[in-house]
C-alpha cells in the first residue's frame, strides 16, 4: 500500500496542482494578463514613455489600484486589463458587462467605469497639473470576442502599442513627465496590509451589490429593478431609467 502510494506520488501532486489552479483560477488568469501587458509595454520607447505597473494610490482614505499607467509626452495612458474569453457584451453606461460562453453568462463590473475611478484618483494626486490629458484604455486578450458599444478605446492586447502610438501631439514637457513619473512612484502604496484591505473592500462591495440585486433593488439609487429585453437576452434595469442607468444581466 505504502509502496503504491510512493510510486504514484506524481499523480497526487498533479491532483493538488489542479485543485489549487481551480481555486485561484480567476486570480491566476488576471496576473497572467497583467504580466503580458507589462511585457508589451517594455517595447515602448523609454525616452518618450515611462511605465508604472500595478500602481495603488490613496484618495480620501480609500485606495485605487491601477493595472498600468504610462506617463508620456503625449498624455497619461491609464490601462485596465481584462483576461476574459468568449463574447464580451457591454456599453458605456451599464453598471456591469457580460461574458458569454455558450449558454453560460457571467457578470463583471463595467471596466470603463472602473477605469474612470482610476483617472479620478490620478487627478486627485496630480492636482498641480490640471491640464493633463488622460487617455483611458481597456485591454482584452485575443481570446475575447468584443461586442461592446462605446466611444472609449476597448481593444485587444495585440493593438495596445499601436493605439498608444496614435497619439503624437506633445502636451507634456520633458520636465513635467519626469516630475509626474517620480511623484507617482513615491505615492505608490506598497504596504501588503493596505493592499489586502483594498481587495477585501472590493469583495465586500460586490457582496452588497449582489444582496441588493437579489432583493430587486437598484444598488445605485434604491429604485426597483425590472426585467427588460435586449438584443442579447433579458436583463434587469432600474425603473428610474434614464435618470438611473443601472443594468445587470439575468
Amino acid at each position: 500500500m505504502i509502496k503504491a502510494f510512493v510510486e504514484l506520488w506524481y499523480l497526487w501532486l498533479l491532483v493538488l496542482v489542479v485543485f489549487i489552479y481551480r481555486l485561484y483560477k480567476a486570480k491566476i488568469k488576471g496576473i497572467i494578463g497583467e504580466k503580458t501587458i507589462s511585457a508589451f509595454l517594455t517595447r515602448l520607447e523609454p525616452t518618450k514613455y515611462k511605465v508604472i505597473n500595478d500602481l495603488m494610490l490613496s484618495v480620501d482614505g480609500k485606495t485605487s489600484q491601477i493595472d498600468h499607467v504610462v506617463v508620456s509626452n503625449y498624455g497619461i495612458f491609464v490601462i485596465e486589463t481584462k483576461n476574459y474569453k468568449g463574447w464580451i457584451l457591454g456599453d458605456e453606461h451599464g453598471e456591469n458587462w457580460t461574458q458569454v460562453i455558450y449558454k453560460r453568462k457571467e457578470r463583471f463590473f463595467n471596466p470603463i467605469r472602473q477605469n474612470y475611478g482610476h483617472i479620478q484618483a490620478l487627478k486627485q494626486n496630480l492636482q498641480e497639473y490640471p491640464e493633463l490629458n488622460y487617455v483611458p484604455i481597456i485591454v482584452f486578450s485575443i481570446d475575447a470576442d468584443l461586442k461592446v458599444k462605446t466611444n472609449t478605446k476597448v481593444i485587444y492586447s495585440v493593438k495596445l502599442l499601436k493605439t498608444i502610438r496614435e497619439f503624437t501631439e506633445e502636451t507634456i514637457t520633458e520636465q513635467q513627465k519626469e516630475e509626474i513619473y517620480s511623484k507617482l512612484l513615491a505615492l505608490n502604496v506598497r504596504d501588503k496590509e493596505a493592499r489586502n484591505q483594498h481587495v477585501e473592500g472590493i469583495n465586500k462591495k460586490k457582496a452588497e451589490v449582489a444582496s441588493q440585486v437579489s432583493a430587486n433593488r437598484c444598488p445605485k439609487c434604491g429604485g426597483e429593478l425590472i426585467t427588460r429585453r435586449g438584443k442579447y437576452g433579458d436583463f434587469k434595469g432600474c425603473k428610474n431609467y434614464p435618470k438611473c442607468r443601472f443594468t445587470i444581466t439575468n
